[in-house]
């Protein structure tokens, strides 16, 4: 059996799940990672996922994936109205769940174990001196390495990036997200946003009286605030749960927002991929969702090709890819971006939105759609 050749760039979350998911399919993966970051367990974040994208990478992962998920059967979402908690919706499920929340250390010591296992999956400690679309070749040093498919899962910042085609649709929100986990003595079973005067707060548990928070700040009140922020943080916390209840930060960082959606995803035989061709606002927790849709239809592509006998290298395969995964990228991303902007503060348009929060406050319809886009997005 013949076997095409893939490379990845990319030892992120993305880059790491993109390897799990395609490692059955008749193919060789080079895994191109950072000295600095590979076996790096200490991620901080959590995320969360839906029901169908966790369904898909339990498919992938094995039944030790499900020891390190929490399992979430209701969302609340609060609008904040004169230091009041308006608790206009609440999204929740009877007989499934509604997401599963895991700690992204966890997660990427699951995948490099499984990784690790499979003879077909090759690690790679190279710095790339050079990469070539049309030939399908990665230069390190002398040496070159030619593949059916190159795909990069790189961050925005990455010095390799300069060869991503410059046109895209970006926005700086000038917030920055401040993320951390915290211990309390009180069992936090449901997952909430709220909409405060400062900026949304979401709030995921993930284990026995731990949660993780994500808290998008307006940048001048961050920095303005740094040195303080986690008492400000389990003040706000004791105002929504209750003063008699404990909040201990343990580990917390920081970083910048903004929304970026890539106009082109491909460059003959190179896909861009995760967060090189869409970053979005943290705000409906949708950013490894729509990855996880991403991973999803290219290894069906991939698959069809590979069972077709067709190859990989010089066919339609991205530019199915691009077409069938950018509409719904689009239209989410500038979603999120409408959703963020009707909830920030705006002392004239204020009073017309707690009517509105109001009007729709736990419609039955427009609780049901919004389950669906969340769990399976605009194709469900």
């Amino acid at each position: 059996m013949k076997f095409h050749k893939i490379c990845i760039i990319g030892d992120g979350l993305s880059g790491l799940t993109t390897a799990l998911t395609l490692q059955n399919l008749s193919v060789t993966i080079d895994l191109f990672y950072r000295n600095k970051t590979f076996n790096n367990f200490k991620d901080k974040r959590t995320t969360a996922i839906s029901e169908s994208n966790y369904k898909f990478l339990l498919r992938h992962s094995g039944e030790k994936f499900r020891k390190i998920i929490n399992p979430i059967k209701k969302v609340s979402l609060f609008y904040e109205d004169n230091n009041k908690f308006l608790n206009f919706f609440n999204f929740k499920e009877e007989n499934k769940n509604m997401m599963y929340i895991f700690q992204n250390k966890n997660f990427k010591k699951l995948i490099v174990s499984t990784l690790k296992k499979n003879k077909k999956i090759k690690f790679i400690n190279k710095n790339i001196k050079n990469i070539d679309a049309t030939n399908c070749f990665i230069q390190c040093e002398k040496d070159k390495k030619f593949y059916d498919l190159i795909i990069l899962c790189l961050g925005n910042n990455s010095t390799i990036n300069n060869i991503l085609p410059p046109r895209k649709i970006q926005k700086s929100y000038d917030e920055i997200a401040f993320t951390s986990l915290v211990k309390s003595n009180f069992d936090i079973k449901n997952s909430s946003q709220f909409f405060l005067k400062e900026g949304p707060l979401a709030i995921l548990p993930y284990d026995k009286n731990k949660i993780s928070i994500i808290w998008s700040l307006k940048k001048n009140f961050f920095i303005k605030n740094e040195k303080k922020i986690k008492n400000l943080t389990i003040e706000k916390l004791k105002k929504i749960f209750g003063k008699k209840i404990k909040f201990k930060i343990s580990e917390y960082q920081n970083f910048p927002i903004y929304l970026s959606l890539r106009k082109k995803y491909y460059d003959k035989n190179i896909l861009f991929f995760g967060g090189t061709i869409h970053s979005i606002h943290p705000i409906a927790g949708q950013g490894f969702n729509l990855f996880l849709r991403d991973v999803k239809k290219l290894r069906e592509l991939i698959q069809k090709n590979l069972s077709l006998g067709i190859q990989l290298k010089n066919s339609s395969l991205l530019k199915e890819f691009y077409n069938s995964r950018n509409p719904e990228n689009l239209l989410t991303g500038l979603g999120v971006d409408l959703t963020n902007s009707f909830f920030k503060e705006n002392k004239i348009l204020d009073p017309a939105k707690k009517i509105i929060l109001e009007k729709i406050s736990n419609n039955k319809i427009l609780e049901s759609l919004g389950k669906s886009l969340a769990d399976k997005g605009l194709y469900f």
